[in-house]
């Protein structure tokens, strides 16, 4: 039996790029920068600020801006091609700060109930020492190279791969554990795992389970994008958490086959999802055409279907929505080059991101993800689901409109019986977000939703109100 800590089963993360925090364009930000963000991450309600590789940097084969394979003079590289000349897995890089740094950057944190995760991606650039103190590690061709690394269709040209199945196979897993040992000793708690679907079964389930013999607390979330088999394969041999398919789930058929995969078959027994409604590496495109409605939807979406989700912050806070044409992929991408965010916009997300944060705190039904029922509404456009705990104490009605530029209405067929509400009497429910309340009866009732006020329900049912007086008092 294996116990995990609560923020395995119930989180929201928040991914920021620390170079990113300067005093102006294109300046490098710093982990002393970054500090003040801390406080108005934690305001938000996050739980944990994911930081991708925050390693020394390769310059060969570096990545220009918009992954351009040749990089100008001042490009910053991305922080995936790990490793120079400055050192590697088990080093800052210089421009962000030092070890102790980052020491006071993760206790701060920790003052402020936030746990940072790091990236921990099993890959090198060329200029990384292991190439040279270990080449057995590496598989080289006879012209004296190695192939870089794939996840096909995406290629990286300035990371090389290991050789897992190396003679020396050993020393180069224990060195791997190696590296999270080092990062929890420097109070790491939490490990976002890039791509470990290209890495064996076999290594991940030996380092998570080496791992927790002396770290039980420790989570790990895998991050796979492939086929179904190999990411559940991964949920089985021990990650805390894995990201889905969710991101291109968008119809009401989509979402509700793919909820119902999740929570009502053997998978449930294993995985446990985490939603993510973008990355740095993926803007889908009904977020570049759907405008903030769009960005709403698949926030309340993400928090309230799963009791895991995150965003990658700065891009969705302020609504960023500018691709390359044709693709899934940012315009001038912060995986490529250092932005400078101006978080003071008056369209920002932020209120709303920090009370529906609020909402997911203080309601026992979305601290789970398997206790999600949908329930009949006619219109195809409108999602309505029921999250509840087991006792009844804690029951919300969710009605989303899953299009993003027009109003949609619809009547809703409450579970009266499932709920305890007796068919002929009224019952008060309360808007969440809105703050609004509504006297319905009965298992029909009628809901319209605006994505231009706001295009999302989030109510809260009083179940227990069965005389007239009770609903003075509450409205």
């Amino acid at each position: 039996v294996r116990v995990e800590p609560p923020l395995a089963a119930f989180s929201a993360w928040y991914e920021i790029f620390p170079r990113s925090f300067c005093s102006s364009s294109g300046e490098h930000g710093s982990f002393k920068a970054c500090l003040p963000r801390l406080k108005d991450i934690a305001d938000m309600g996050f739980d944990i600020v994911y930081l991708p590789p925050i390693h020394p940097i390769g310059t060969t084969n570096r990545k220009g801006k918009n992954n351009d394979p040749v990089a100008a003079p001042d490009d910053p590289g991305s922080p995936w091609a790990i490793g120079s000349s400055e050192g590697g897995h088990k080093s800052v890089h210089p421009d962000l700060g030092t070890m102790e740094d980052f020491h006071d950057f993760v206790q701060t944190a920790r003052d402020l109930n936030l746990e940072i995760a790091l990236d921990l991606a099993y890959q090198c650039s060329m200029d990384h020492p292991y190439v040279k103190d270990h080449p057995e590690w590496f598989k080289w061709r006879p012209d004296g190279t190695i192939q870089y690394a794939e996840n096909p269709p995406k290629k990286y040209q300035d990371v090389v791969p290991f050789n897992f199945e190396t003679e020396d196979w050993q020393a180069l897993w224990d060195e791997l554990k190696s590296v999270v040992f080092f990062w929890i000793d420097a109070g790491v708690k939490v490990f976002r795992v890039d791509n470990p679907h290209t890495k064996p079964f076999g290594f991940w389930e030996w380092l998570i389970r080496e791992t927790h013999k002396e770290h039980p607390e420790v989570i790990f979330l895998s991050e796979a994008f492939t086929r179904p088999n190999v990411l559940n394969r991964l949920a089985k041999i021990g990650f805390s958490q894995s990201y889905t398919y969710f991101t291109w789930r968008n119809t009401k058929q989509e979402l509700v086959q793919y909820m119902n995969g999740l929570v009502e078959t053997e998978v449930s027994d294993f995985l446990r999802p985490n939603f993510w409604p973008n990355t740095p590496d993926i803007l889908p495109e009904y977020l570049q055409i759907g405008g903030r409605p769009a960005y709403i939807i698949r926030l309340v979406l993400a928090a309230t279907l799963s009791s895991n989700y995150g965003i990658y912050g700065p891009a969705y806070e302020l609504a960023v929505n500018e691709a390359i044409p044709g693709t899934e992929e940012y315009l001038a991408s912060e995986k490529y080059e250092i932005r400078s965010w101006d978080y003071n916009q008056p369209d920002s997300l932020r209120q709303y991101i920090a009370d529906l944060n609020q909402i997911r705190r203080d309601n026992a039904a979305l601290h789970q993800t398997g206790n999600v029922t949908f329930h009949q509404v006619d219109n195809d456009h409108l999602l309505f689901y029921v999250k509840k705990t087991r006792d009844l104490s804690n029951v919300l009605f969710i009605v989303v409109n899953l299009d993003p530029f027009h109003t949609q209405a619809g009547t809703v067929q409450v579970p009266m019986q499932e709920l305890g509400l007796a068919t002929n009497r009224s019952y008060l429910i309360y808007d969440l977000l809105s703050e609004d309340k509504y006297i319905w009866r009965g298992e029909y009732n009628y809901v319209e939703l605006n994505p231009h006020i706001n295009p999302v329900h989030v109510f809260r049912v009083h179940s227990r109100m069965r005389r007239e007086a009770d609903f003075d008092y509450y409205l």
